[in-house]
């Protein structure tokens, strides 16, 4: 992207769908915009969202290996964690753990009992059916596994996806995810937002600024696992010792050991 003319990057623009991670960083950074998509996705048709952080804003306070693209809070107080995902070549179940424990960390204070731990959605929207069900929604419950008695811990995960159409209006936005350009008049915010980012110019320069971001957020990633690459390999030959490279590259002895296996 960094070759991109302005008018190349006008064209990308056309392109991009609600399921592609930089265009739906733009539209979830719209209080309406995920306040429709999650009446629909957690069938609430009253719930209100009075909060968003996605991934680029400065006040995103959990760091870029935290994975959130849009972090709401909703009206009652309890968080949820929209996450979208297109590529299947991740752990998924793991990922939702561990951004979900990372917001509860980060938002909890350390005099807080556990009874005030916060409560958190974390609704996780792929392009593929993760558990390969042929449903286009699944609700991950904790059971009693003698009893199947349901256990509430607090944290409600919600796995939808764009690959099964079930029918159901969940799965007509789902659709729209797909879409370049939305005309279901059933979601209205998302068709404002989407038309005002590929259309305008105000839409133009918040699109421009998140793929620059995006671009030097890859670059800074390729060139530390670069530096670590090296680290291993010198650590290897000998020409550095364990201690040595593991300071160089911000680990522990032990931790920079395990890469050398």
């Amino acid at each position: 992207m960094s070759i991109l003319t302005l008018e190349e990057k006008r064209e990308k623009i056309k392109e991009f769908r609600p399921i592609d991670d930089i265009f739906f960083e733009a539209l979830a950074d719209d209080i309406k915009v995920c306040q429709e998509i999650l009446r629909v996705i957690l069938e609430d048709p009253e719930l209100i969202v009075e909060d968003v952080i996605v991934q680029s804003s400065e006040r995103n306070l959990y760091g870029r290996s935290v994975r959130l693209d849009a972090l709401c809070t909703l009206g009652d107080g309890i968080k949820c964690n929209i996450e979208v995902q297109r590529s299947n070549n991740d752990n998924h179940l793991k990922r939702v753990r561990f951004n979900a424990a990372s917001v509860t960390v980060k938002d909890s204070n350390p005099k807080d009992s556990f009874e005030d731990v916060l409560d958190m959605y974390v609704v996780y929207i792929s392009e593929f059916d993760i558990f390969k069900e042929g449903k286009t929604i699944y609700h991950v419950d904790k059971i009693l596994r003698e009893t199947s008695t349901i256990i509430d811990d607090g944290l409600r995960e919600i796995f939808v996806n764009t690959e099964i159409n079930d029918g159901t209006k969940i799965a007509e936005l789902m659709d729209c995810f797909l879409q370049k350009e939305i005309h279901n008049k059933k979601f209205p915010e998302i068709a404002k937002r989407m038309t005002d980012l590929k259309t305008t110019e105000g839409g133009a320069m918040i699109m421009c600024k998140l793929m620059d971001e995006y671009l030097e957020a890859s670059r800074a990633e390729g060139e530390a696992i670069g530096k670590l690459k090296q680290l291993i390999e010198l650590a290897k030959d000998g020409v550095l010792k364990v201690a040595d490279a593991a300071a160089r590259a911000g680990m522990t002895e032990q931790e920079f050991a395990l890469l050398l296996k």
